[in-house]
């Protein structure tokens, strides 16, 4: 079985530079879009919700990593942390800009080994490095679903976001959290198997999703499964991620359908 681990594949300073771009291209969606609109994939939250949202969580890690704090910060101690009074859109871009930039100053200051607080099992810096880039990454796709705008994502950036997702899935927590749907999705012969269409063969952009056991595990494989979802590799992100129909013509669903919708209901994390 393949150890259970949150580290990424990326340098902390590609990290860095990802969380920089990533902010970038959401805060381009946002200068043409109508901030009023609602988001579907994140429905009681506004774009311009969604923007203090992303922003909001920048200026938290920024502060957590500045400070090294050894525990979490509330968000009225988080200098500026609430974003302009305002939803006004030049006001928004220029706290959005300021405060990633915060945040990858303090994350490459600290460098990835640092001591700070985080709430997984790694209280390191790097582990915010990592995941404040992808969680850029989710936001700016529901900003362009919001907004009717292109989404893709570097393949690199793709693949370490779903890794992260499904080690973070599983956490001893997690699993712990989700018993009572953990008994309907762990079984016998219960397999999911995931496979990029558009990568080459040295990013290795195939999971195998393992629900025999008691808890779930998973591997880089190329595997027969109970149920197979192919495709490009920012559509699985984006299934998998449920900002994405698993039923849309983008991606290819074979075998049991109803453990893949099981799965996606137990990983939703809600």
């Amino acid at each position: 079985m393949r150890r259970m681990t949150l580290h990424g594949s990326l340098s902390h300073d590609a990290y860095c530079a990802h969380l920089l771009d990533e902010t970038t291209k959401f805060r381009e969606i946002l200068r043409d879009a109508d901030l009023s609109a609602t988001v579907p994939t994140c429905p009681d939250w506004t774009l311009a919700d969604l923007a203090r949202h992303v922003g909001g969580a920048h200026r938290w890690v920024g502060t957590l990593v500045a400070t090294r704090s050894a525990t979490d910060i509330e968000e009225g101690d988080i200098p500026e942390g609430d974003g302009p009074e305002e939803d006004d859109a030049a006001a928004l871009d220029a706290w959005l800009a300021a405060g990633v930039e915060q945040a990858v100053a303090a994350l490459r200051e600290a460098g990835p080994d640092t001591e700070v607080w985080t709430w997984s099992p790694v209280q390191r810096a790097g582990f915010w490095a990592r995941r404040m880039t992808h969680e850029t990454v989710i936001h700016r796709a529901d900003a362009a679903l919001t907004a009717g705008a292109a989404f893709d994502v570097p393949p690199e950036v793709a693949a370490d976001c779903l890794e992260e997702w499904l080690q973070l899935c599983a956490l001893p927590a997690v699993t712990a959290h989700h018993t009572e749907r953990g008994e309907q999705l762990f079984g016998p012969g219960r397999t999911l198997h995931l496979h990029a269409t558009d990568t080459p063969p040295e990013l290795n952009a195939e999971w195998l999703l393992d629900l025999t056991g008691e808890r779930f595990v998973h591997r880089r494989a190329h595997e027969k499964a109970a149920v197979a979802v192919r495709g490009p590799l920012t559509d699985l992100l984006g299934v998998l991620y449920r900002r994405l129909p698993a039923d849309s013509d983008r991606v290819e669903v074979l075998g049991e359908r109803a453990l893949l919708d099981r799965w996606l209901e137990w990983a939703s994390f809600q």
